[in-house]
Formats: structure tokens, sequence, C-alpha cells
């Protein structure tokens, strides 16, 4: 029978285990009738591996579960990966891991297709379920396959949508007077001239801001490659910073966000301010990691090498930095008036050699 322990919320279980020892386990649950079920499962279990060499079975449900609490403190986007699993699950729930096959996978991706979901966000519903798959049999030695590996589909080029300084002017202009959010217009001009995404700016804390030296620092846990970095801050980036400031010390002057309530709580939405913001100065189609895309922009048009930009955004491969080539032609340009050089100099270099000989 299930039960409690001073030292934890949730339901504990006895029991013996396939080896024939006494096993206590946590349920992980604080429903009794969970923990009932579980305690059942798992002494079936043991008594047919004991008795007659049976491997336990574990169903897509279990693994979710399971995988969301094991990785819950160091994933960078749970939100993601919990909206990733609602879609999953309709398909897949009570399904049995052990004898999940390719065809099934497949079948989920044409029911997504037929959903109208883009490949993008197919491919990142397969990769949470394969990277839980391939967890489970890491860390769990689960004696399963991972047939989602290889599945993904052909993505076509990202989206790239930029605006031009005039329209940022009037989007900052617009965000000073959401009476609801005093943050958006600082955050815009932050992410403008930094070029961070917006969870590397709705999670900096205070203790990685150096006004001193004029540097945000992003450890791995920060960012989405899984890599430090360095962001240096122009005099705006600067400017935004310190209004946080000023803020934080009328409000919140214990609070350890850059981006706080008057309360001190981290802000965690904006989209709502964003896009009134964004209504109101009259641009359309334009989202928040937009703001991305168009410092890099900027930062290209303005001469500065994909390399450096690449470094600036923390890409993982310049390939990605390569989708803003196209914004500086004259870089090509100047490129291939090397060949007319190179052809001029060997021209007069064959009439000299003629005229000598």
């Amino acid at each position: 029978m299930p039960y409690r322990r001073k030292d934890s919320p949730y339901w504990w279980v006895k029991y013996t285990d396939a080896s024939g020892k006494g096993t206590y386990r946590s349920t992980g649950t604080t429903s009794h009738r969970e923990a009932q079920a579980l305690e059942a499962k798992w002494r079936l279990e043991a008594h047919q591996m004991r008795h007659w060499g049976v491997q336990p079975e574990h169903t897509f449900d279990e693994l979710m579960v399971a995988y969301l609490k094991a990785t819950s403190d160091t994933m960078r986007s749970p939100e993601r990966a919990k909206y990733a699993i609602q879609r999953l699950m309709p398909f897949f729930t009570g399904r049995t891991m052990e004898r999940l096959r390719r065809a099934e996978v497949s079948a989920y991706i044409e029911k997504r297709k037929a959903d109208g979901v883009g490949p993008y966000t197919v491919n990142r519903e397969l990769d949470l379920l394969s990277a839980a798959i391939n967890y489970a049999r890491k860390h769990w030695e689960w004696d399963i396959q991972n047939p989602v590996s290889g599945m993904s589909l052909r993505q076509p080029e990202g989206r790239l949508r930029w605006i031009s300084r005039a329209e940022a002017d009037a989007l900052i202009c617009e965000a000073e007077k959401e009476p609801r959010s005093p943050h958006l217009a600082e955050f815009i001009r932050l992410a403008l001239n930094t070029g961070c995404r917006k969870n590397e700016l709705l999670k900096l804390s205070w203790d990685r801001v150096d006004l001193r030296s004029n540097v945000l620092r992003l450890e791995g846990q920060h960012t989405k490659s899984g890599k430090r970095r360095a962001v240096p801050l122009n005099e705006e980036a600067r400017k935004a910073l310190l209004n946080r400031a000023r803020f934080r010390a009328k409000f919140c002057p214990d609070s350890t966000w850059v981006f706080a309530h008057r309360n001190g709580k981290r802000i965690q939405f904006m989209q709502n301010g964003f896009q009134a913001a964004c209504k109101r100065a009259k641009i359309a189609d334009f989202r928040v990691h937009d703001l991305r895309h168009t410092c890099a922009s900027w930062l290209v048009q303005g001469g500065v090498p994909l390399l450096e930009v690449a470094k600036l955004l923390g890409h993982s491969t310049i390939e990605m930095t390569e989708r803003y080539a196209h914004l500086a032609p004259e870089n090509l340009r100047a490129a291939v008036g090397v060949l007319d050089r190179l052809r001029s100099g060997y021209a007069n270099g064959g009439v000299a050699a003629r005229a000598s000989g």
C-alpha cells in the first residue's frame, strides 16, 4: 500500500523487485489512486521479470511524464516542450514505446501536415519525442529503439522579416505609450541593439550586466546553442539598461531581474503589448523574434562581416548568418570585380610580353 514520508510530498511504495530484494520507490505523484496504480504495475512487472524473464514495457505517457520531471531544471524552454507534448499526446497516448515503429511516426507527420502545420513546427515536435527516447535509453537503460531518428522534414529557408530604422523609431514611440508594459520600449531598444533572443533578455539577471565594461554575459544555460557568449553594449543598449536600473531602484530594489514587474517578479510575456504597439505603428507581420532579424540585417547592411555577425548573435553555424548575405550585394559586386582586375592584368601582361618579344 502507498505510504507517506515526512521528507517528500509524494506517495511511496515498497515491493519486491526483479532481483528479489525489497525496494522503496517514490511514485512521483500526490494522487493516492495514481500511486496505487503505479504500485500494481511495478509489482506485476517485477513478478513477470523475476519468474519469466519478461522485460517491462513503457507507455508514451510514462515516458513524457518522466522526461519532463527529469529535465525540468536543465531544459532551456520547458514551455515549448510542454506545447510540443500537447500536440503529440492525442496521437501517441497509450502507445507502448517498445513497439513504436517508423510507420506510426510517418502517420503522425501526415496528420500534422493535414492540420496545416509547417515542417519547422513538426520537426520541433519530433525532436522533443526523439530527445525523450534517447534520454530514456541512456539514463534509464530502457530497451527501446528510436524510430523518430532521421524522420525530420526538409525545412524551407527560415522566415526573414526586418524593419527600417524609421519603423523602429515609430515602434518604440508607440511602445512607450503602453501603460501596462513600462518595460516594452526598453526591451525593444535592447533587442534591436544587441540581437539577443527574447528569453536571453527576459531571463537576464543584473549580476550578468557589466555597465563598466559595457557587456552582457550569457552563460551556456542561457543561450540556445548552449555556449556562453559576451554581448557588447552600444550607447542605445546602455541607455535602455540604465532606464531599467532606475525602474528597479524605484519599485523593486531587491529584484534580481532586469525585466521585472513592480513587485520584483520576472516578466515572462509581452506578446499582447508588443502586437498592440506594432498595430499602432502600422507595422504588419512583425514578431518579437524579428527584432533579432532586424539587428542582424542592419549590421550586414552596415558592412559588418558575416562571421562577426554570427559571433554577436551566437549562431551555431555560419550558414544561419548567410541568410542575411543578400542584404549586402555590394560585397558580392566587389568580389566579382576582382575577376575584372585579374583579366585586365592578364591582358596587359600578355601585350607587354608580345611587345618585348
